[in-house]
């Protein structure tokens, strides 16, 4: 069974997507909240293994801080967020703030608990209108994948998960520092100059599965 926390400033939305969730056996509700700091009181007592965010109408820079905030003070959460409009999306300060899922305001139910069922599984999910967005330089690289060694895949998996520098070298029990040398490595096999373009080329290459 998959536990998932509900996030809405309207008590109408909220209820809306609980019920959402619920349509589906394997889901369970476990909790709501009306904003980012109830979540932050009650998420460590919950523990759900996704967080389901309604951001529609409210896509300050505060509101990614406040995510990261969340995501580096509690247990790394598996957070989806929902928007009105994905062009005003900073993709980068997104993924950086930990959110492992993109979707519009006007996905339909099923693509909602899909990709709840596909987040808790470890999985990225953009919405394939917010993978056109992200600016990826075409670049002619030669074997990527190749020249990649199996603990720097591990690592770009670990970014398209929306991890930070701190989280994955948590997970992986190094420093902070040895992550920060394999992200290194990895922009420049992949000739590439930020964690968007990496994750998004992980995507295409297929070392990270939407």
């Amino acid at each position: 069974m998959i536990q998932v926390m509900v996030v809405a400033t309207s008590p109408v939305v909220r209820a809306g997507l609980s019920a959402v969730v619920t349509t589906n056996p394997r889901l369970t509700v476990v909790g709501s909240a009306s904003d980012l700091d109830v979540l932050t009181r009650e998420v460590g007592q919950l523990q759900p293994d996704v967080v389901l965010v309604d951001l529609s109408g409210n896509l300050q820079q505060s509101v990614w801080e406040k995510l990261l905030v969340i995501q580096e003070d509690q247990y790394p959460l598996a957070m989806i967020v929902i928007v009105e409009d994905l062009d005003s999306i900073d993709l980068e300060t997104a993924l950086r703030s930990g959110i492992r899922g993109i979707l519009p305001s006007t996905s339909t139910e099923s693509e909602i608990v899909a990709a709840v069922e596909a987040i808790a599984s470890g999985l990225l999910v953009l919405h394939p209108n917010a993978v056109e967005l992200l600016s990826i330089r075409e670049k002619v690289v030669t074997n990527p994948v190749k020249s990649l060694t199996p603990r720097e895949i591990e690592v770009l998996v670990m970014l398209g998960s929306g991890l930070g520098n701190k989280a994955i070298a948590k997970r992986l029990h190094i420093s902070e520092h040895t992550v920060k040398f394999h992200l290194s490595s990895i922009f420049q096999k992949l000739s590439v100059s930020s964690r968007t373009e990496a994750v998004a080329l992980g995507i295409r290459l297929g070392l990270i599965m939407l």
